[in-house]
């Protein structure tokens, strides 16, 4: 998934294995409102050009995905991508796109290697740059883990992320995550290995979890699906909480 802290500017994302999570600049203001909104939407082929300035910032990208060192253009990251936006196309796979009040794209968040046999999956996030440390990463995270054990089923998320990812190591950590394990020098970036670290966590402890998540975080900022108001899906949630069934 996750953030990784340096002394430099620091990536806002949780790995993809190919997943990683990096999250913004520390003291950039957000909106100047008593309420701020965010919505997770279906990620679009439109958002793909976004996305390659993003992975630009080689830092960022070895960070977020294991996998992948090599910035792409836009042609490079609608082939890598574009079968991500079908959903239909591989049901194995759910990516969103986070964005702001105004409708620009602050995000990605998604779930890969769904497994309806295992009924898990792994859970990865990205925020962009200016966006980060806000809260919008673990409210993103929140609102994703509501979607895979209420809305789909599952029974477990996964995660991972560098070893030197502090920011990550700490989100998912508030989420309720547990480490299960280290792979060593698994992960090789800036000329050194690292290794890669293994979280996980069960549907009832995410039920524990998110009560206490609920009450800590500030509900002036919420990060939520269309239709939050009466459905209730929103982090941190309101009134119209769906019961966890």
């Amino acid at each position: 998934m996750w953030y990784k802290a340096s002394n430099r500017s620091s990536p806002g994302c949780i790995g993809r294995q190919k997943c990683g999570m990096l999250q913004s600049k520390r003291g950039q203001p957000m909106p100047n409102r008593q309420s701020v909104g965010f919505r997770l939407r279906p990620l679009e082929t439109g958002d793909l050009p976004v996305m390659a300035g993003w992975f630009r910032n080689i830092a960022d990208l070895a960070c977020f995905d294991r996998s992948a060192r090599v910035p792409l253009n836009a042609a490079g990251i609608e082939q890598a991508w574009n079968p991500l936006t079908d959903a239909a196309a591989d049901a194995g796979k759910c990516w969103f796109a986070i964005v702001s009040e105004t409708g620009g794209l602050c995000g990605i968040a998604g779930l890969e290697n769904i497994s309806a046999v295992n009924r898990d999956a792994v859970v990865a996030v990205f925020i962009d740059e200016p966006w980060r440390r806000h809260g919008i990463g673990i409210r993103s995270i929140a609102l994703l883990l509501d979607f895979a054990f209420r809305q789909i089923g599952l029974n477990r998320v996964t995660s991972y992320y560098r070893s030197d990812n502090t920011r990550s190591e700490e989100l998912t950590a508030r989420a309720g995550f547990l480490t299960e394990g280290r792979m060593r020098t698994a992960w090789f970036a800036e000329g050194r290995f690292f290794d890669m670290v293994a979280v996980g966590i069960l549907r009832e402890e995410w039920e524990a979890s998110r009560r206490t998540l609920a009450r800590d975080l500030d509900a002036r900022l919420r990060v939520r699906f269309r239709g939050a108001d009466v459905s209730g899906w929103a982090w941190p949630p309101g009134p119209a909480d769906p019961p966890a069934g």
